[in-house]
């Protein structure tokens, strides 16, 4: 089954830029619209610190939201180690 379509188009935009990458995107949890899972999952990575990130329903500003969800994706540590590795 498809995943809801986020509300705010900015936030949905970096939820498709996320799940285009590998990341698993799950609705429903708590009091956050849903969680966003890298998927490399290593104790490495940051010691698992970005491994799971939040996604708000009401974001005060979707922009900047939509943007530090991008940022946590490019900045996965477990990605940049396979990225180095294709050169």
């Amino acid at each position: 089954m498809a995943r809801p379509l986020h509300g705010k188009k900015d936030v949905e935009a970096a939820l498709r830029y996320a799940e285009a990458r590998g990341w698993r995107v799950e609705c429903g949890a708590g009091h956050a619209w849903g969680r966003m899972y890298c998927p490399s999952n290593s104790a490495e990575c940051r010691c698992g610190e970005f491994c799971i990130t939040s996604i708000w329903g009401t974001p005060k500003n979707p922009a900047n939201h939509a943007c530090a969800l991008k940022r946590v994706v490019d900045n996965c540590t477990m990605a940049c180690l396979q990225d180095d590795g294709k050169e």
